[in-house]
């Protein structure tokens, strides 16, 4: 994974699954021409979808939305976290549009657009917010998509799934993670 550094260890991510693979996307935007080229090529699989905006989790995914709606010439809206993550079970956080931009959301028809895509956790937070306020998710889209549990959430629901780059990741429920069952201490660290 050449975009961005990438450490090995027994990570718990923001959906509760835990993964032996951290990447840190952070570095992946320094490089505008190399971002230029996965916009351009993100741009290209979004384009025969009708939907009126773009939205993108504000950690994360914002930057991705906010350029693409720019490019595809669409309305932009991010969301933010409204649920910390920390309670116990899975897909606990929470992300919600701010609530003065909440009534002129509810007439759009979103692409959800994130920098990454693993478990979905913020994706899937984001498309409930929007489906609660009457506005539906007509595609998903990722410059890198990660392991499938997103992708599977998202089409077992009937909304396609784009990405520029698809790459595996391990994802494991807390049961069933091997590095648990080694006894590794768990690396927790804030993702969408």
């Amino acid at each position: 994974m050449d975009f961005a550094p990438v450490q090995h260890g027994h990570f718990v991510l923001e959906s509760g699954l835990h993964t032996d693979t951290w990447l840190e996307l952070e570095f992946a935007f320094v490089d505008q021409r190399a971002m230029q080229r996965r916009y351009e090529a993100l741009e290209l699989l979004l384009k025969p979808f009708e939907f009126t905006a773009v939205c993108g989790p504000l950690m994360g995914g914002a930057l991705v939305a906010q350029t693409l709606a720019q490019r595809l010439g669409k309305n932009f809206y991010y969301t933010q976290r409204a649920i910390d993550g920390t309670g116990a079970g899975m897909y606990q956080a929470g992300y919600q549009i701010p609530e003065g931009l909440q009534a002129s959301a509810a007439r759009e028809r979103f692409a959800i657009i994130d920098d990454a895509m693993s478990a979905g956790s913020s994706t899937r937070a984001t498309s409930a917010h929007l489906a609660s306020l009457g506005a539906p998710t007509i595609v998903v889209g990722a410059l890198w998509l990660l392991g499938d549990v997103g992708r599977k959430h998202f089409e077992t629901s009937g909304i396609p799934v784009v990405a520029h780059e698809r790459l595996p990741l391990g994802l494991w429920e807390p049961g069933e993670c091997p590095a648990c069952a080694r006894g590794l201490p768990l690396d927790r660290r804030v993702t969408a």
